[in-house]
């Protein structure tokens, strides 16, 4: 008996065993997107390095994400999960929204975990356009403008600007460039002086 003929696959398209794993094969490709490129860098990252790591063919990461720029804000989105966290912050009205946003974002930058992946987004970012515009669609599109425009205040865009451009100011110093006190100062204590600002910023008119 013959063999059956087996179809093509055209451009990207993964293997039918492959496809049915879909949503594991997602998230492994994602985490093992974050590894890479907070290990390497965006510039020093490929989509066939990913794959390698995942133990997936190439084809099947850009099926799944697209191109490389896709797959950083995919990766590193997974640190900040803004579907869960803009309710959060938003859920208990406009009073202390400035220090639960405070709090959040520190949180994020605290745990070892989410920390090296958005280390690799804030120095890409300062030299490759593509992470830039990463770190602009996470931190400002994808959280503080949203967050503005559920507050209903006057220049939401703008005002997420001043609080994104507060809270990453905050990042580079404590974290990348670590100048001291700020860099070994209590988490807590940072909230208390930055969250009236940003409350400010995000609700006064």
């Amino acid at each position: 008996m013959s063999e059956p003929v087996k179809r093509r696959r055209g451009p990207g398209r993964p293997r039918q065993d492959e496809a049915d794993d879909g949503p594991g094969t997602q998230e492994r490709i994602r985490l093992a997107a974050r590894e890479v490129f907070a290990e390497r860098g965006y510039d020093k990252t490929s989509v066939r390095g990913i794959a390698k790591v995942a133990g997936v063919d190439p084809a099947l990461v850009h099926h799944y994400f697209g191109s490389k720029d896709d797959l950083f804000a995919a990766a590193i989105e997974v640190s900040m999960e803004p579907a869960l966290v803009v309710p959060a912050i938003l859920g208990e009205g406009p009073d202390g929204i400035g220090e639960r946003l405070a709090r959040y974002f520190l949180g994020v930058w605290e745990n070892p975990v989410t920390r090296v992946p958005l280390l690799a987004v804030i120095r890409s970012a300062l030299t490759h356009e593509a992470a830039a515009k990463v770190l602009r669609g996470l931190v400002l599109r994808r959280v503080l403008e949203r967050v503005a425009v559920e507050l209903d205040v006057p220049d939401p865009t703008f005002r997420a600007e001043l609080a994104a451009s507060h809270m990453v100011g905050i990042a580079i110093l404590r974290y990348v460039v670590q100048v001291e006190p700020l860099a070994s100062a209590d988490p807590e204590a940072i909230v208390v002086l930055v969250a009236p600002t940003l409350q400010r910023y995000l609700t006064e008119a």
